[in-house]
């Protein structure tokens, strides 16, 4: 790996604790890492293989088990064919997310604070910060259950413990920007290789599993329940755990770290080319991991086994020969192998989605309110207000049963992915605007009417489905069997929530559309006072 010049202390020496940003993105590591010139292909790859991996974490950090492996449980392979449509949605947005930062040099949230006022700037600011800080509950659960899995550590003492992440982090940003996607790889392939180990022992129903890639209307059934769960709550459930505003926003700042000759349009064609294979490549991982988590869910236990699908439960079932599938992963599990490599991979994915989190933080308060803090005071603060809740949770549980602690925890990460589905437009909608505009990307990069016709029909499709489910996600915070008058109050609050996002999002593309009118004419006013002194 390169590292000669990429690796640039993260942490600037600062002469006051909070600076004015208003550079490049990330500043640190914008255009420090050089990429070789006629070399092969693979080599070539090699050099631009990183960003992707950092991209791909979010679509398999701890909020998406639950949503795949409970997929599984209730309906064998019917969600296999959502796992796959959200797999290649995500594609396409971090293609275009990629492009975004490649072709115009600003992250998603420049671009956005520069089209837009001061006011709604401050606005989206805040609605990202929420929906990051909802991420790193999850990031929370997952690490602190993890530590009390392997290391029998207090689970109140658990979480505590998850806020020194920040000194892993300080350590990271030492070592540099390459090392740290090399990190991130290792995480992702322990993650994929100890669910591998674990579905190859099941022997599932190959067959079946290529089947359930088939997309059927029965995925969106509202009328057949098990445990409680539609198929549409489900398919809803992977979506959102799947596809979150905070990679946008983070991978059209990192594709930015290698050097690009913007003077040459062959250069930002040839690594946008090689971005789009690294991040394919990537999210197919991730693909994997998510399928094998749905397969784990039908072939490694027994139907309708595993009563509670919260990691605390997984953790157990895994351990109990009683519930697996066949006699292999019974001898298997009775050793504690099983259960012990499920906690490794939670921990490895937390602290994978820890990297990410910090950097997307840093990326959306320098971009939207040009503010820059010590990389160490950021995380420690956002990690300190996502562990709130959690704390008030197992204190508010610690005196119930073990049970009612574990539904409650499992509930409090589900819940948390409200404002990921309310926050998911405003990141989306503006990407989609961007790199359609000949503006933006020019006539050479800007989207084709192919990829512009997949876009608007994944953005409109997500947005939909994200506003449908909202009702349902209300409700969750009411527990699992709600009365008749909070499931109304529940519907009229994301009634209301629901006309909040379509009245802002209504807001943010009247900003969009004049901000880009405004900078076309200038533009247009650049080119002909140049012209003029060409004359002279």
């Amino acid at each position: 790996m390169n590292d000669s010049q990429n690796n640039k202390d993260f942490s600037h020496k600062k002469h006051h604790l909070i600076e004015y940003a208003n550079g490049p993105s990330l500043e640190e590591i914008n255009g420090t890492i050089e990429v070789p010139k006629d070399v092969g292909f693979l080599k070539t790859l090699f050099a631009y293989s990183g960003p992707g991996a950092l991209v791909a974490v979010g679509y398999m950090d701890p909020g998406n088990w639950s949503t795949s492996i409970t997929g599984g449980q209730n309906f064998q392979y019917l969600l296999m064919s959502i796992i796959l449509i959200s797999s290649l949605i995500a594609m396409l947005l971090q293609y275009m997310s990629a492009k975004l930062g490649i072709v115009s040099q600003m992250d998603l949230a420049q671009a956005i604070r520069a089209r837009t006022s001061k006011s709604l700037g401050i606005v989206l600011w805040l609605l990202t910060e929420l929906a990051i800080m909802a991420t790193d509950i999850a990031e929370v659960i997952g690490g602190a259950i993890a530590l009390y899995l392997l290391f029998h550590i207090p689970l109140f003492l658990a979480v505590f413990i998850t806020v020194f992440d920040v000194l892993l982090l300080l350590l990271l940003t030492k070592i540099g920007f390459r090392k740290i996607e090399a990190i991130v790889v290792a995480l992702i392939v322990v993650i994929f290789v100890i669910f591998a180990y674990q579905v190859a022992l099941s022997r599932p129903e190959w067959h079946a599993v290529f089947k359930g890639l088939i997309p059927r209307s029965e995925a969106f059934s509202t009328t057949h329940m098990v445990a409680g769960q539609t198929p549409l709550t489900g398919a809803l459930g992977i979506i959102g755990a799947t596809v979150m505003p905070h990679n946008l926003y983070l991978h059209s700042s990192i594709v930015q770290s290698r050097k690009i000759n913007h003077e040459d349009q062959e250069d930002i064609a040839r690594t946008l080319r090689f971005s789009k294979w690294d991040s394919n490549i990537q999210l197919t991982m991730a693909f994997f991991v998510n399928s094998l988590l749905l397969i784990m869910g039908v072939a490694v236990f027994r139907t309708g086994s595993v009563a509670d699908p919260s990691f605390f439960g997984l953790f157990k079932a895994l351990s109990d020969p009683s519930v697996m599938n066949n006699s292999i992963l019974a001898h298997v599990a009775s050793s504690g192998i099983l259960s012990i490599l499920f906690a490794v991979a939670l921990l490895a994915s937390g602290q994978n989605s820890t990297i990410t989190g910090t950097l997307t933080g840093q990326i959306i308060m320098e971009g939207f309110v040009h503010m820059r803090v010590p990389i160490w005071l950021r995380r420690l603060v956002t990690r300190l207000l996502s562990v709130i809740p959690v704390l008030i949770c197992v204190f508010l549980t610690s005196g119930k049963s073990e049970v009612q602690e574990h539904i409650a925890i499992n509930n409090l990460m589900n819940n948390s992915q409200v404002f990921l589905a309310f926050a998911l437009p405003f990141s989306m909608l503006p990407l989609l605007m961007f790199t359609d505009s000949r503006v933006e990307m020019g006539e050479r990069f800007k989207n084709s009417w192919g990829i512009k016709l997949l876009g608007w029909i994944s953005v409109i499709g997500l947005i939909f489905l994200n506003m449908k489910g909202l009702p349902n996600q209300i409700e969750g915070f009411f527990g699992d069997n709600p009365s008749r008058s909070q499931l109304h109050l529940a519907d009229n609050v994301a009634y209301i929530i629901i006309v909040f996002v379509l009245l802002l999002l209504l807001w943010t593309v009247i900003e969009l559309y004049k901000g880009d009118k405004r900078y076309a004419q200038q533009l247009k006013t650049t080119i002909s006072e140049g012209k003029k002194e060409d004359d002279f």
